[in-house]
């Protein structure tokens, strides 16, 4: 379809013509920008018209991009970052903005960053931003390249071209209901072979760190729990013979908890790094560049270090 020119190019449209792209659905992409999906209908209609190319076309499995729009995404995916900053002129100023920061993270994460203040220094300094959480997905490097979230807090590195930096270091312990037949200070890795886990499982179908250090080392845990949060792996604990196996600075929470016991994980378990993940259309981007230097700063003070870039 050729379809003609007969309005001005509308700067305004630049950011819906990106969450366009980027959805490939009318109502998803309605439904990110805050509209309806008839006042989005209309702002696609008036993007065909002004940049003479359908876009989005629709076919059995939903929308596909036409190569124009392709090339136009890749283009909006560097551009509007700058753009923004552009009309934002000067500094940032955390005390007057008003933006948006989508975050994929475990409650591991959330809750230790958090301890150290993570939250407070962000909305004492920022008060008028806002701030998502979601968890982890198999979706979430996905969501990174097209721009449904700005950040993800992950154990496991990003794939290219996304931009990764450690947080902070953490090794880990075995937590246990405090009459659990194990006594010892330090479990090895045939008390965890004996006995069943309560594990975390937060992608589905994948194995997390725990399970792949024990795979690594030959350990095959009886069937157990597999629970999607901490908190709910360590609740189920009490009055069974489970082991959770977590990162020492979270099982640090528990240790005041009566009915349940902490102790050194095998000596064979490798420590491992957290990182900070985002996409590098986002590396000068002063909104999102404060929020990481936030988060880095609280990973520094968990590690009793300055921040680095």
């Amino acid at each position: 379809m050729r379809v003609t020119h007969d309005e001005s190019a509308d700067l305004n449209l630049l950011p819906l013509l990106g969450i366009l792209l980027e959805e490939r659905h009318i109502s998803r992409a309605a439904a990110r920008a805050h509209m309806s999906q008839s006042a989005m209908s209309r702002s696609l209609q008036r993007l065909r018209t002004t940049l003479h190319d359908d876009l989005l076309v629709r076919t059995g499995n939903g929308y596909e991009l036409t190569p124009r729009a392709r090339t136009i995404l890749r283009e909006l995916e560097s551009m509007l970052p700058r753009l923004r900053a552009l009309v934002r002129g000067g500094e940032f100023e955390p005390a007057t903005a008003d933006d948006t920061v989508r975050v994929n993270c475990t409650d591991y994460a959330t809750t230790i960053l958090g301890d150290q203040g993570l939250f407070q220094q962000i909305f004492r300094q920022a008060p008028h931003l806002s701030m998502v959480i979601e968890p982890l997905s198999r979706h979430t490097f996905d969501d990174l390249e097209r721009g449904r979230i700005d950040l993800a807090l992950s154990p496991v590195k990003a794939p290219t071209p996304m931009r990764w930096t450690k947080i902070f270091e953490e090794d880990f312990v075995c937590v246990v209901w405090r009459d659990h037949p194990v006594r010892e200070e330090q479990f090895t890795l045939e008390h965890l072979a004996e006995y069943p886990h309560s594990s975390v499982v937060v992608l589905p179908a994948e194995e997390m760190l725990v399970e792949q250090q024990l795979q690594d080392l030959g350990v095959r845990p009886p069937s157990g729990l597999r629970a999607p949060y901490f908190t709910a792996a360590a609740i189920a604990l009490r009055g069974t013979e489970l082991i959770a196996t977590m990162p020492r600075r979270l099982a640090h929470l528990y240790e005041a908890d009566p009915t349940l016991r902490v102790a050194r994980a095998p000596a064979e378990f490798q420590p491992f790094a957290y990182c900070m993940i985002w996409h590098p259309r986002l590396d000068t981007d002063p909104v999102h560049s404060w929020v990481r230097s936030r988060v880095l700063a609280a990973g520094a003070e968990l590690m009793g270090a300055e921040p680095t870039a």
